[in-house]
């Protein structure tokens, strides 16, 4: 589905907000700016010729090099990943939407991005943002209900960060 001549409607529509586009994966993608997904996410529900109708996840990449001389040699800065797997049920297409974020909110280690929520857009997403948050440490703000899903309410960190270390013990449960 994600082709040039819907990248290029694309960005007629939304200019600088679509940041990237790499048409070469295997699942081809856009790359929107983190302030414009709501607004790009809508327009892709809602135009009739595209109609991605169904959000069918919200997955996190970290990426972060935790050996210093792996870092060293990586071809990019630390960085998280929001990918955004859509389909269009009515017209049998998918799509994938990349939004960039940093590891931490104004650098501060520990401080956790944030992105607006799409739950207002596709209701699944508010299984898919808690499920994002609690394993990954994205704060999707608008969501109605962020709490976690998987972790218990007291658990402290982001378990599929890659710098996450797993706790010595929880409640007199040994971890390691």
């Amino acid at each position: 589905m994600i082709d040039e001549v819907f990248v290029h409607k694309l960005k007629q529509r939304f200019g600088d907000k679509i940041s990237g586009v790499n048409l070469q994966n295997v699942d081809p993608w856009i790359e929107v700016v983190p302030a414009s997904v709501v607004d790009v996410c809508r327009y892709l529900k809602e135009e009739p010729q595209i109609a991605f109708d169904y959000l069918n996840s919200i997955c996190v990449v970290d990426y972060c090099e935790t050996d210093p001389k792996k870092a060293a040699k990586a071809k990019w800065e630390p960085h998280i990943e929001v990918v955004y797997h859509v389909s269009s049920i009515r017209h049998k297409t998918t799509g994938v939407l990349k939004v960039m974020l940093p590891r931490w909110k104004d650098d501060v280690e520990g401080r956790i991005p944030e992105l607006p929520s799409v739950a207002s857009v596709w209701r699944t997403a508010d299984w898919h943002e808690r499920e994002a948050y609690d394993l990954s440490g994205v704060l999707f703000v608008g969501h109605q209900n962020l709490r976690r899903i998987l972790c218990p309410e007291d658990w402290v960190g982001h378990p599929l960060r890659k710098d996450y270390e797993m706790p010595l013990e929880y409640h007199g449960i040994r971890g390691r």
